[in-house]
């Protein structure tokens, strides 16, 4: 009962296609009591796509992450339905914006880096949100992740060196050979990535160049157009010389395996020098568009 007795709500949502009974009674200043009964249904929605949300819980990310939600069985059309059901709080004050990045994604960046350590709480409270075309939301999602220590990679491409950035100073510095500078299809190209996942050993078999079954280890990958910084002693002889790698970042051996130890998924790699750009069609490609971009493609705007 709200506190002026005016109006009654319910405290957990009603089910879709349901059928709910109702009996109420007041009495009046007159000292006469009135009853009211009645029934009605709820809506049957035509599907009630399942969406997710990234970071999860209790994970610890880099400054450069960004949230994403995904809606896996359809397309929302209804966007600005979907974003006011959208609620991001951090511990400190961080400016930030959502933006779709095509009818299946919305995600949420800071207009800079998050500020490391950094608690974050998402709520997206989509159940009974119309999605557009008889869809409804299937269920409220939650996270809370926290920000980890400040770390960015910076390549100059014609320096031939990596440089590991902590909170804004030089860390750590190895020598690199990047993508061929002749050929921008294979140089590593310039933008904003972030580190996407990390594999020991990974398989950089590539038919289309004449190479398989190609195996490097300490791989960190910060694109889905095909970039990694890895080990490659067998192009040792041009590592911090020559670019001669088909886009990938190659490091000896152990500086390859420190600085997988010291990378985090959400860290962002900074890329600069090359011929190409990285294509704004990459998967995870938030910071490859500039801020009044990026408020642009939020629904609400």
């Amino acid at each position: 009962m709200a506190a002026d007795k005016l109006s009654w709500a319910t405290t957990e949502p009603l089910g879709y296609g349901k059928k709910y009974t109702y009996k109420a009674s007041a009495t009046g200043s007159d000292g006469k009591k009135v009853e009211l009964t009645g029934s009605f249904t709820t809506l049957k929605p035509k599907s009630t796509p399942r969406a997710t949300v990234n970071p999860v819980d209790d994970a610890v990310v880099g400054v450069g992450m960004p949230i994403s939600i995904k809606f896996p069985e359809g397309p929302v059309q209804d966007k600005a339905a979907v974003e006011k059901a959208l609620k991001v709080e951090t511990s400190v004050p961080v400016e930030g914006s959502w933006a779709w990045l095509h009818d299946r994604q919305v995600d949420w960046r800071p207009k800079e880096y998050w500020p490391a350590g950094t608690e974050v709480k998402v709520s997206a409270n989509l159940y009974g949100v119309p999605y557009g075309g008889g869809a409804y939301g299937k269920s409220d999602l939650t996270t809370a992740f926290t920000i980890g220590r400040n770390q960015v990679v910076k390549i100059h491409t014609p320096d031939h060196r990596m440089d590991v950035y902590r909170d804004g100073k030089l860390y750590t510095s190895y020598p690199a050979s990047n993508g061929k500078d002749a050929d921008p299809n294979l140089n590593t190209p310039n933008g904003t990535m972030i580190v996407m996942a990390k594999e020991k050993v990974g398989n950089f078999s590539n038919p289309r160049y004449g190479y398989t079954d190609v195996e490097k280890l300490w791989a960190v990958r910060f694109s889905n157009h095909g970039e990694f910084i890895h080990e490659n002693e067998e192009n040792r002889a041009n590592i911090g010389k020559r670019n001669t790698s088909h886009g990938c970042v190659n490091l000896f051996e152990p500086d390859a395996k420190k600085y997988f130890d010291s990378a985090i998924i959400g860290d962002p790699i900074e890329v600069t020098g090359s011929k190409a750009d990285m294509p704004t069609t990459s998967d995870v490609n938030d910071w490859l568009f500039s801020w009044a971009q990026w408020q642009s493609m939020s629904a609400l705007r």
